[in-house]
């Protein structure tokens, strides 16, 4: 039987394409929005009843959520937990297939200047250099910064790769003066956990 998310879900879809077999055939197919949010529009169009306009539909539907997801701050967000930085980013990295690494910019009072696209890499790699993370932290006169990728395979535990990068770029930030208050890595929950990201700083992984 399955459990009320699947059922909401199949009928949010079914409103939205106007066919309820094929709306339950995609939520079994695919497992979850956030799944089915990533397939191609070819992909979507290999299912029988689903051509290049119902496709490009459902395509249009995600855009439009994480754009309405943005636009759910009326001013720029306070980033004092990894929580805020956890449901500011989500959506967004939940889409990635493969790692991308971000920089936020904050100003004094720990509010968002802007989130700044820095590199994206393999599926369990990516490569930055601390230039350009506090090249562009310089050029907008923050004051501190919060480093943000994502593990597409859903586990935010960070690996020697990570745990190494975020220890140089502290010791880069200290030596232009620009704080780095956190590294939050973010996944998928599972049922074995609740949260969804990972944060270094919690993890011991920041020397004051």
């Amino acid at each position: 039987m399955p459990d009320v998310e699947t059922t909401t879900n199949a009928h949010l879809l079914t409103e939205l394409i106007g066919d309820n077999a094929i709306a339950q055939t995609l939520i079994k197919e695919y497992g979850s929005l956030t799944n089915l949010a990533c397939a191609s529009i070819d992909e979507l169009c290999r299912y029988n009843g689903i051509g290049q306009g119902r496709a490009k539909a459902i395509k249009s539907a995600f855009t439009l959520a994480r754009r309405l997801s943005k636009e759910a701050y009326p001013e720029s967000p306070l980033l004092d937990t990894p929580e805020r930085v956890a449901d500011l980013l989500r959506e967004e990295n939940r889409m990635y297939e493969v790692e991308h690494f971000q920089v936020l910019l904050l100003n004094t009072r720990r509010r968002l200047i802007r989130v700044v696209r820095i590199s994206q890499g393999t599926v369990d790699t990516v490569l930055t250099h601390p230039r350009d993370v506090f090249r562009t932290a310089i050029v907008s006169n923050a004051s501190a910064i919060i480093l943000v990728h994502n593990h597409p395979s859903g586990d935010p535990s960070p690996s020697e790769s990570d745990i190494r990068t975020i220890r140089d770029l502290i010791r880069a930030g200290k030596h232009i003066k620009i704080e780095i208050l956190d590294h939050i890595i973010l996944g998928r929950r599972t049922d074995k956990s609740s949260r969804d990201f990972a944060s270094l700083r919690e993890l011991g992984f920041f020397y004051d």
